[in-house]
Parts: C-alpha cells; structure tokens; sequence
C-alpha cells in the first residue's frame, strides 16, 4: 500500500518559488460515486502542499492516462510552471478534442495555479492578471441533482429525471423546466437569479437526429419558453441549450421561432467543428449565438472567431487545457470583441477556477452555475459553496484557488483513491 501524502500545514508560511520544497513527489486522483464523471487531482509536494484539479467525463479513462502518463513526467519536478507543464504534457494525438489527455492535462494544469497561488500566497485571479471586477453575475442551469451522472454522455437517457420526485427534490429544476417551467422561473427569481438556461427542444432533436423539427415539437418547445416569459417577463436573462444536436435548416428555422422571445443566447446550435454552417446561422438569427464548451484549445477557437461564427465563447476550463490554455483564448476572444462565458455543469473545483478566469477577463460576461449541484454533491466533496447573492458570485477567498476537500475525503467510502509517488 502507498503511504499516506504529508499533511498540509496551514501555518506554513509561503517558499519562494526557486526553493527545492515546491518538488512534485505525489500525484492522487479521487473518483466518488456521488458524481461518478469526477475525477479530481491533488498533487502534493515535498513542502506538505497540495494543489487541487478537476476534470469531468470518463473519469476511470481520465484516471488511468494520469497515472500512467503524466506522473512518470511530472513527479520529482521542482516549481513546475503551469505553461511549461502545459507545453510538456502537450499530446501527440487527440490534441484538437477534449479526450481523456486533455482533460487530464486540464485538471493537473489547475492543480498547479493552485500551488502556484498557495506558494506566492495570492488568488488564482491576482495571477492572472488581477481582478477587473468585484463580483461577477451569474445565471442558473436548470439540472437536476442527477444530471449526467450514469453516463459520460449527453442524453435524455442520462438526465437523472427519476430522481425529480424525491422528498429533497427542491432543487430538481431540470424536472421542474420541463413541467412547470413558469413556477421555476419565478422561483429562481425571487431567489435572486436574473438568468436561466433551459434546453426544451433537446428530445425534439433526438427523435429526428437533429435533421428536422416538426411543428408539434416545436410549438411544445416554444410554449415552454412562453412561459417563462410569462411569469418573470423580458428582464430574466433566458438561455436555450441545443447541445450541438441540430443540422442547419433545422437550427435556422428553431433560431426564427425564437427570435420573438428576447433570448439571451443560442448556445451550440451545431457541432462547432461545422465552422461555415455556424457562421451562416450567427449571420442569419437576431439572437446571440453562443459556442464552445466543447472546442479544445485557442487555435480551435480562432477558426470560429475568424470566421465570425460565435457572438459569445464559452469555455471549459476543464476540458480545453486548464486556465493556461484559458487565459489565452479569453484574451483572443477579446481582440475580436467577444466576450467569455465559462461552461460550468460539472463540479465544484472548475466552477472557482472559471470565476478565478473570468475576475481577470476584461471581456467577461456571466458565469454558469447549477445550484441542484452546490446545495448537493458538492457539499459532499469540498467545504465551500460558491459565493452567490443578488444574482452575482464573488470568488472564494483564500490563496490559490480558495477551494478545499472536505477532511478525510480521500478514505470516504464513497471514494476510489489512487496514488502515484509519496
């Protein structure tokens, strides 16, 4: 059996980053069934500090690439930098997608701004440039507790929905969108969110492999935006969800029938790697096309850009190569006008590595959150839940990214622990 990683003192005080101390000596993940498409990474130094990462989807696969590639490469490694370590993890295949490399790479990438920000004693987002904002408005996606977590895929099959009729279910808005979608949206806001993302149309498209859309699943899709729009009028911020799934004519003629709707944004009305049928949609709607969550990597991103594809990007921090790789695709997006909206359904560690982003990001726009997750299973991996008031977050406090395990999560039962080194 591996021996237990040094604990962390909290009384340490801060090393220059040129002292032998910072030396990688253990690389952990931690997989919990509680979100079984988690997988976090810890990496621990010879000091007793360690940096916390997080990826999502396929999290064995994510797992074992880490462990058998990348802590050969990184363990014994003294103040790794986070662009070289980007630059030396760099993968030979799968580098233009979000596979299991890059998503893996993503997570250590994080871990490292975290001890980076512990070493110097500062935020993540001081690092980054420092804030251009004190708080940062945030809008609700409409999960439920379940969503996405049988699978790493995204289905109609996968969205937890048996879950919605639990004792607890107060926060089981994926359900709630679907059935009651005006009671929903008055009740986020009068909890203080002035945006929500809704995705109406997703089985529509299924049904047809996204080749078309009848007039009856449109209508029905429509009235639940209707009504949204009914209950809490044009100042709620609403989003509608496509997941990529549609083909064009399909997306253009959904795109008129919303256009009447005041709707925030479109997001993923097609695959993103269709560049010419996405620039042809964004010049053809009056409503904000939004794409990303899945584009890997800056040079992805500025095919779209340069072909004026997208109004908005969003960005994973998780998938597409860390808040290195990030950074660098906020700051092109800015010098193309459009701002940045980071993707966050997946887990609590990418969320305060997005907001550590977007603090920094001049051409910030709005932060996604899903409160079925951080009044949930988030509460049963970190100590703290974001902090959201009057429909803005600010950023955690604290060095690095200001995020914490719970104590003893690593021997939890509901944990599989894997250890490289130490």
């Amino acid at each position: 059996m591996p021996s237990q990683p040094a604990e962390v003192s909290v009384d340490a005080e801060p090393t220059s980053r040129g002292e032998r101390g910072a030396q990688i000596v253990g690389l952990e993940t931690l997989r919990s069934s509680v979100q079984p498409n988690v997988c976090i990474v810890q990496l621990h130094t010879e000091d007793g500090r360690t940096g916390l990462g997080e990826t999502f989807y396929g999290a064995r696969a994510v797992e074992a690439y880490l462990h058998e590639s990348v802590a050969p490469l990184l363990l014994g490694k003294s103040n790794p930098s986070p662009e070289f370590v980007s630059s030396m993890l760099r993968p030979y295949v799968g580098y233009q997608g979000s596979g299991a490399e890059m998503r893996g790479n993503s997570a250590v990438d994080m871990a490292l701004w975290d001890l980076m920000g512990q070493v110097t004693g500062k935020p993540v987002y001081e690092l980054l440039g420092g804030p251009v904002r004190e708080s940062i408005p945030v809008y609700n996606t409409c999960a439920g507790s379940g969503y996405i977590k049988d699978q790493p895929r995204q289905s109609s099959e996968n969205w937890g929905l048996d879950l919605s009729d639990r004792a607890d279910g107060r926060y089981e808005d994926l359900a709630a969108f679907l059935a009651r979608p005006g009671e929903l949206a008055l009740d986020l806001w009068n909890s203080g969110f002035r945006g929500m993302k809704i995705w109406p149309f997703d089985r529509a498209a299924e049904a047809t492999g996204g080749a078309e859309i009848d007039a009856a699943a449109l209508e029905a899709g429509i009235e639940i935006v209707a009504a949204v729009r009914r209950a809490v009028g044009p100042e709620m911020r609403l989003l509608v969800e496509c997941h990529g799934l549609w083909h064009l004519p399909a997306a253009m003629r959904l795109a008129r029938a919303l256009e009447p709707y005041d709707i925030y944004w479109l997001e993923d009305p097609l695959r993103p790697d269709n560049v010419g049928a996405l620039a042809e949609l964004t010049r053809s709607t009056s409503i904000p096309v939004a794409v990303g969550e899945t584009v890997c990597g800056q040079r992805n991103f500025r095919s779209l850009l340069e072909a004026r594809a997208i109004d908005i990007a969003i960005i994973d921090v998780a998938w597409t190569g860390g808040l290195t790789e990030a950074r660098k695709i906020a700051t092109m997006a800015d010098s193309y006008g459009v701002p940045i909206a980071p993707h966050d359904c997946t887990g609590p560690i990418s969320l305060a590595a997005a907001v550590h982003l977007l603090m920094s990001s001049p051409n910030g726009l709005i932060q996604e959150t899903c409160r079925a997750f951080y009044h949930g299973w988030y509460r049963e991996l970190v100590t703290q839940e974001p902090l959201i008031k009057d429909g803005s977050l600010r950023p955690w406090q604290g060095a690095g990214l200001g995020v914490d395990l719970i104590d003893g999560l690593e021997h939890a039962p509901h944990v599989d622990r894997r250890i490289s080194g130490i």
